[in-house]
């Protein structure tokens, strides 16, 4: 049976048949809804059920808590309507005009700036015009039926080749591809097919609210994209940029943000490292990332928050800067690299 659903803030309505979770519905029927992981591990799409029943799917108890849902917190990824339903959600400006396809593409180059990360940059048909919002993401559609998601690492306005980071997890049945631990191997000119561009985490340049943005290891390649398009269209708001990683070698691309430091107005990098070693030679900051951001700014209500990386850090940053630094709960912008690890635990 279908159920109507209703977006309390705008009127706006949509269907949702019995095969969809609600984010489905709604983006199918052109209402964008936020959401990142899409399987109920990062928390990106939660929202809040004013009026009737839903049943909620598979999820981590990080990303919607027992607590959570007694109060009508809902994840729209993994939740099935049982009525229809009056909701309380954030709709996305900016997404919907842009088309999601299925594009093949080369692999023109393997970069390794580190030992545990590939740059990985494909090549488009010559005649293919990929357009996408510097933040979101790709999903390669693999042979059997699975798919793995990485963000762009370029803006869209660059010519070229688009950049994908991608971190290798041992077992990993994607990234042991990627880097050689599997037979057969990726190559150079090897072809892959994926689907995109997808996710709601991207700039919004409605707003001159000073920024900043929080990297997680790989999590650092879709605000690179976001940087460099403010870059290109020369939009100048003031920046933070704060990058962690367990040793300094996690920050594979330390001197492009210094070189933006140099380039950019009102731009500051800060990196942060949780578990240095003697031999590191480590003089910067130490801890966690999303801590070092609330030491530097107590109190951030003026601020937009751009976070990124695995989901523990971006849930803990979500509720932290919230919760005791009195950012706006609507000026917190996500995108959480799940694993297979992390679903595990959904």
């Amino acid at each position: 049976m279908s159920y109507q659903v209703t977006l309390k803030t705008s009127g706006k309505q949509f269907t949702v048949n019995p095969d969809e979770n609600v984010l489905e519905a709604a983006l199918r029927q052109g209402i964008n809804l936020p959401y990142g992981c899409k399987n109920g591990a990062c928390g990106s799409c939660k929202g809040k059920v004013v009026e009737g029943q839903v049943t909620h799917g598979q999820h981590s108890e990080s990303a919607l808590s027992k607590a959570d849902e007694t109060a009508g917190g809902i994840l729209f990824c993994c939740s099935h309507p049982q009525s229809d339903l009056l909701i309380e959600a954030r709709e996305v400006q900016g997404a919907g005009d842009i088309a999601i396809r299925k594009v093949p593409c080369r692999v023109n180059a393997i970069i390794k700036p580190s030992s545990d990360v590939v740059i990985l940059k494909l090549q488009l048909p010559a005649a293919e015009r990929f357009q996408f919002l510097a933040g979101q993401y790709l999903e390669f559609l693999l042979k059997d039926g699975q798919r793995r998601a990485y963000s762009i690492a370029n803006a869209p306005e660059q010519e070229g080749p688009l950049e994908l980071h991608i971190r290798h997890l041992p077992g990993g049945l994607f990234t042991d591809f990627v880097f050689g631990a599997a037979t057969p191997a990726l190559k150079e000119k090897d072809i892959l097919r994926f689907e995109g561009p997808l996710g709601s985490f991207f700039l919004r340049e409605d707003s001159k609210k000073p920024i900043i943005f929080v990297a997680a290891g790989t999590g650092f390649a879709p605000i690179k994209s976001i940087i460099e398009q403010m870059q290109a269209k020369k939009i100048q708001r003031p920046i933070h940029l704060y990058w962690g990683g367990r040793r300094p070698g996690d920050l594979y691309l330390n001197d492009l943000c210094q070189a933006w430091e140099k380039e950019i107005s009102d731009f500051k990098y800060i990196p942060v490292i949780s578990d240095a070693l003697a031999e590191d030679g480590w003089q910067g900051r130490t801890g966690f990332v999303h801590q070092a951001v609330m030491a530097d700014h107590p109190d951030m209500q003026d601020f937009q928050v751009y976070a990124c990386g695995a989901p523990v850090m971006v849930n803990a940053a979500r509720n932290d800067f919230s919760g005791k630094c009195q950012l706006p709960e609507e000026e917190f912008f996500a995108d959480s690299f799940t694993s297979a690890a992390d679903l595990a635990t959904a």
